[in-house]
This record gives C-alpha cells, sequence and structure tokens, in this order.
C-alpha cells in the first residue's frame, strides 16, 4: 500500500528546500516590501532555517542512497519509495529521527528570538506584511482547489483570450512572454470584422457560463454551501424564498379564515332554531 499522497507531495516539495541538491537558506522574499528589505537580508544573513520533521529527516538521509540503488528514476518516484520505507519502520526505529526534529525545533525558537531581536521596527512591520500575503495567497489556492474539486464551471473567456489559445503554438517567440507580445501585436493589428467571430464566440462563452454557474449554485445551496454562492445570486435566492415563505402563510391565514361545511344535522338544528 503507498503511502498517502500529502505524505509524498510534502516530502516532494521539501526535498526542493531542505537536501544536497536544494536551494541555500531561505531569505525574505516580497516584492512588494524589498525597499525595506533590500539590504536587509544579506546583512542578517536571513531568518533562520526551519526545522525538518522526523520524517523529512528520514528523507534527507536515505535520498542520496536510494537515489544511487535507482538510477534514472524520477524524484517523485524516489520520494514515494522512501515514503513507503518510512511508513514501514516501527516505532522505535521512527524514534531516533523524531528526536533529532524535536532538538531542531528548539534550536530554531532560539534562533528565531535572536534573529527577530536584531530587526529594526521597519523590518518587523515589512515581514508582518509578508506574512500576511502568504497566508493570504495559501488560503486563496486552498479555496481554488476546494471549487475545482467541487466542479465549478469555468469562467467565460474574453475575444482575446479565445484567439490566444487558437494561436499560441504559431506565435512568434521564443518564450512565453515574446509570443504573448506578439499575439497583442496581431491582436491590435486585426480589423473589426477579423475580431467579430472572436468576439461572437466570447458571448457565447458567457451564456454557456451563465448557465453552469446558476446550476452549479443552485446545487451548493442544496448541499449546503450557500458560502460558494456569489452575493447577487444569494440576494436572489434570499428573496424567493422570503416570497414562497409569505405567499404559504398568506394561504395559511385565509384556509383559518374560511367558514367550515356544517353537517346535516346542524343544519336542521340551525332551521328548528330559525322557527
Amino acid at each position: 500500500m503507498m503511502a498517502p499522497f500529502s505524505l509524498m507531495s510534502v516530502g516532494a516539495n521539501l526535498l526542493v528546500k531542505s537536501l544536497g541538491l536544494f536551494s541555500s537558506v531561505s531569505v525574505v522574499r516580497c516584492s512588494c516590501v524589498a525597499p525595506v528589505l533590500k539590504c536587509f537580508s544579506t546583512s542578517t544573513g536571513g531568518p533562520p532555517k526551519r526545522p525538518l520533521t522526523g520524517y523529512m529527516a528520514y528523507v534527507k538521509e536515505m535520498h542520496p542512497t536510494t537515489t544511487r540503488q535507482n538510477p534514472g528514476v524520477k524524484n517523485v518516484e524516489i520520494v514515494r519509495k522512501i515514503a513507503l520505507q518510512w511508513k514501514m519502520l516501527t516505532p522505535e526505529q521512527k524514534q531516533p529521527f523524531q528526536n533529532a526534529s524535536l532538538a531542531s525545533r528548539e534550536q530554531y525558537k532560539l534562533d528565531l528570538e535572536k534573529y527577530k531581536a536584531q530587526l529594526t521596527p521597519e523590518q518587523t512591520a515589512a515581514l508582518a506584511v509578508e506574512k500576511r500575503q502568504k497566508l493570504a495567497k495559501r488560503k486563496a489556492i486552498k479555496k481554488k482547489k476546494e471549487l475545482n474539486s467541487l466542479g465549478k464551471p469555468k469562467r467565460p473567456r474574453t475575444a482575446f483570450n479565445i484567439f490566444m489559445s487558437e494561436h499560441y503554438e504559431e506565435a512568434k517567440g521564443t518564450n512565453t512572454q515574446t509570443k504573448m507580445k506578439s499575439l497583442r501585436d496581431d491582436w491590435v493589428r486585426f480589423s473589426a470584422a477579423q475580431k467579430q467571430m472572436y468576439i461572437q464566440l466570447a458571448e457565447d462563452d458567457k451564456v454557456r457560463y451563465k448557465n453552469e454557474i446558476k446550476s452549479w449554485e443552485d446545487h451548493m445551496v442544496e448541499i449546503g454551501r450557500e458560502d460558494l454562492v456569489r452575493r447577487k445570486a444569494k440576494r436572489v435566492i434570499r428573496a424567493k424564498t422570503t416570497k414562497d415563505t409569505k405567499k404559504k402563510s398568506k394561504i395559511t391565514v385565509l384556509k383559518a379564515k374560511a367558514p367550515k361545511k356544517m353537517t346535516g344535522t346542524a343544519v336542521k338544528k340551525t332551521a328548528k332554531s330559525t322557527k
């Protein structure tokens, strides 16, 4: 049985950061706070490197040997083999790696405190901004994955998007940037008649999206995920629900006021009393 994909994915991603074939010590990276941190990372040496987990410490140790034993095998497969080996270890065999991870974690806390102590207020503020941006980015990625798993329809494409997808391969240029520039120049040179076909396709795609997103949002409401529905659609749904509720209440009131039909006996008694 293979190790969980999440475990393997973590291993594969961290291998690019913590093994010998990894990058050097992490430094603060954020374009928006670059002016504040321009000379900061080189003067301070950057923040301390995060400690490895027990599993990643095992991966780091086993990776060179496993790679030599499996020449030509892709890195992701190497990680899967190591993940399977880790899963088969006994708790006693895993303990040294987990102990080493705990010790590294304690040292990391001390190093981090020292690192923060030497920061200026501007650098501390810049790091806080970067942290919030990274958190927001992770949340956005997580939400996008969730929406994809729930089958949310793709947004409609613009006329230029459709043109670009059709002509990207044949566009001039050796990389994405030059190809995109070439396509934009071609699009600008197009006449209104030449653009019309793509404009019509874009309009058709808007209709497709409108129908699909309505069906999808109705389904989200049915399964209790109204939080994923657009605000405008929520207002329409709530207005419809309120209208239906009022209509039902009105029918109930009318039924309550309607006179009861008298039975034959009641009719006779009423007739006698009138005499």
